[in-house]
């Protein structure tokens, strides 16, 4: 290909990453967002062994240091008594065990240094007010169209665009996502105001039937992130920030311990939202010619394993080091989704099973975490920036 921009459609998480990925390699990157300014919602991310390999590739480890939080300190909880079921985790455990840091950071943190990164690289290279319309292939030339109008030409293609990726409904299908019967809250509050539901451990999840709830540090201990997922047929509609009220939320959690209550009600309800989960089933090919998908676009997971964003930062990673690799670009896509198929495929079906077992096992009889052992190995222990391409 010649030197014109790789085109990415989405400037989330994933095609940042790829855009800077490229940019590393001494490729032009070009990302096109629908929205008028970038901004991430305030809520907290999982940064697991295998994303931050992504992200040191990237040279942001001083970055995550600097500003992410590292438990030191992890817990599965007993839902109505408050008991410590298990210890997830310790200080350096992961580093021990898989040769890089477990972080949890503030989401528009890590998004606007991702953002500014690509900037300083190149402060042309993400054009907002850019909705994706369609495109067509014609030989080695792909033109995009947008809503607002404007057409553009490339050689390549990246669909980064979300769950409900328009380019994947391009070149793919257009089948919508499955709702799973299942609503998540997520919201912030101040750490002072809860410190004392927080004695067990910093980084906790507390299991119950049919629900899940979930709290750890950001901003090194200065704020509380807190996402609860319940099981509920009762509402379904779509978006990531919906409002939610405290009201819903205690309904939901009934009966819960005292720390899980007492967070609930220490929430304002300014910062407490609600979306709910819809689902896709595994593809078998999401790459068409010189277009291809990334991230949740390719394979929309749920949150249980926490692996959504670090699956769409390995394919980042990988996706530009194949294009830097392979002079034809239908042989770089081809085997950047052959290096990433089977993996993103079976985390994706694993993060149904780790749902299930979440909500469904009992706490009373309690027996093993279910992530621990040969699921955890393969996951965490895999580096985006060294496998062979």
């Amino acid at each position: 290909m010649d030197k014109s921009p790789i085109v990415i459609i989405g400037a989330g998480m994933g095609g940042l990453v790829a855009a800077l990925a490229l940019q590393k390699l001494g490729l032009k990157a070009q990302v096109f967002e629908q929205a008028d300014e970038l901004s991430e919602v305030g809520a907290g991310l999982t940064v697991s062994p295998n994303a931050t390999r992504a992200l040191e590739f990237l040279g942001l480890g001083d970055f995550l240091e600097q500003n992410a939080d590292t438990p030191t300190s992890g817990a599965l909880i007993h839902y109505k008594t408050g008991k410590v079921l298990t210890r997830t985790q310790s200080a350096g455990s992961f580093k021990d065990q898989f040769g890089a840091e477990y972080y949890q950071i503030h989401r528009a943190d890590l998004h606007q240094e991702l953002v500014n990164r690509v900037r300083k690289n190149d402060p042309n290279s993400i054009l907002l007010n850019h909705k994706f319309k369609t495109l067509h292939q014609h030989n080695k030339i792909i033109e995009l169209i947008f809503e607002n109008g404007n057409t553009i030409s490339s050689e390549v293609v990246i669909g980064a665009d979300g769950s409900r990726s328009a380019v994947r409904g391009s070149i793919i299908d257009t089948t919508a996502p499955i709702f799973t019967g299942q609503v998540a809250f997520r919201g912030l509050v101040e750490a002072e105001k809860v410190k004392k539901f927080m004695t067990v451990a910093n980084s906790t999840v507390t299991m119950g039937p049919d629900h899940i709830f979930t709290r750890y540090y950001l901003r090194h201990g200065k704020i509380v992130n807190v996402v609860a997922i319940a099981k509920t047929d009762a509402w379904k509609e779509e978006g990531w920030s919906i409002p939610a009220t405290k009201s819903d939320l205690l309904r939901e959690y009934k009966g819960w311990n005292k720390d899980v209550i007492g967070i609930i009600q220490a929430i304002d309800e300014k910062n407490l939202y609600k979306w709910a989960l819809f689902d896709r089933d595994p593809i078998s090919k999401w790459t068409v010619g010189s277009v291809t998908l990334l991230g949740d676009a390719a394979h929309p997971m749920l949150p249980f394993l926490g692996m959504g964003a670090a699956m769409a930062l390995e394919d980042g990673i990988v996706c530009a080091r194949c294009i830097k690799k392979y002079k034809n670009i239908k042989e770089a896509l081809n085997q950047y989704e052959s290096l990433r198929r089977e993996r993103t495929n079976k985390v994706l079906l694993d993060s149904r099973v780790q749902g299930e077992w979440y909500q469904n096992t009992d706490p009373d009889t309690y027996k093993e975490f279910a992530s621990t052992g040969e699921m955890r190995v393969p996951l965490m222990g895999y580096d985006p920036a060294s496998i062979e391409v």
